[in-house]
């Protein structure tokens, strides 16, 4: 009989995840408010759950895909919440992005239940959720992260345990804060060749292979001169994400001056109604400031 697991918020990213859980044998129990991403997972098997602590009255491990700490903390310690009926066996893995001031308040929380959580965020957007391809950076027990490593064999193509409870959340803002960044340096470089008449993707051919050349380059540069800002990863999530990281650095006494720049910039995107863009979509602020597209 294959395992069975919970899996709560079926949205861009979580609903390919549980699409490939399934097929790769396990059995889910699965909660969202979009009932047609939950009929699309009954459909394939799946047993649909009428709250988060009926979930975890029917499975001890449990993933969470939210979009925010907030939703993570309803989820979890609200009314009706996975708390309510978490015991010892009980094993959440959290793969939201979020806080990791969140991420330890909900394991402490879990903690006096004999439960225990990972906090398991993801890189790769909704296509690497689509190919079971995301890199997935973990905080949390180890023996923990050896239980539930076939799980993440199945979402990801890699998963690395970072250190204790939280590390995996502060993973991610690293994370965040160097693609923010760099989408923002292909912004400003790409309007500079567009500026000169020089052939973008040619430009972007002679460039990927040398040490300018990356992921965010091959998996944006397409994209932004096909002007496809479909979504992979929200810009208004990016915003959440950089906001974490700034409270963060805060909290630490640091300042991220660009870090800084850059969540300006997608600030007034989410102003000009463009928060549900893909994030590549950030050149659009350089675009705006410049009169110039690039395409």
């Amino acid at each position: 009989m294959s395992e069975k697991i919970g899996f709560i918020g079926l949205g861009i990213m979580g609903k390919p995840m549980a699409k490939n859980l399934v097929n790769a044998g396990y059995s889910l129990v699965v909660l969202d408010i979009n009932t047609s991403a939950v009929n699309e997972l009954t459909e394939m098997g799946a047993e649909a759950a009428s709250s988060p602590a009926d979930v975890a009255s029917k499975v001890s491990k449990i993933i969470t895909m939210l979009p925010d700490g907030p939703q993570v903390d309803e989820v979890v310690l609200g009314a009706n919440g996975v708390l309510e009926n978490a015991g010892s066996d009980t094993a959440l893995i959290d793969m939201s992005s979020i806080s990791p001031t969140v991420s330890k308040k909900i394991a402490a929380s879990l903690a006096e239940k004999g439960a225990r959580a990972l906090d398991a965020p993801v890189s790769g957007g909704e296509p690497g959720a689509i190919a079971g391809q995301l890199a997935i950076m973990v905080g949390g027990p180890e023996d923990l992260f050896n239980d539930v490593k076939p799980i993440f064999d199945v979402v990801g193509k890699s998963a690395v345990l970072v250190g204790d409870t939280g590390a995996g959340q502060t993973c991610k803002l690293v994370n965040q804060i160097l693609v923010g960044i760099h989408i923002e340096a292909m912004g400003e470089a790409f309007l500079l060749a567009t500026k000169a008449g020089v052939d973008q993707m040619r430009v972007y051919e002679a460039i990927k292979g040398g040490l300018a050349g990356s992921n965010v380059l091959n998996a944006k540069v397409p994209l932004v001169l096909d002007r496809n800002f479909k979504p992979g990863f929200k810009i208004n999530l990016h915003q959440k994400d950089l906001r974490n990281a700034l409270e963060a650095a805060t909290t630490m006494g640091l300042e991220l001056p660009v870090t800084n720049i850059v969540q300006g910039m997608i600030g007034d995107l989410v102003d000009d109604g463009k928060g549900n863009d893909d994030h590549g979509g950030i050149v659009q602020a350089l675009e705006k400031t410049n009169g110039v597209e690039i395409k």
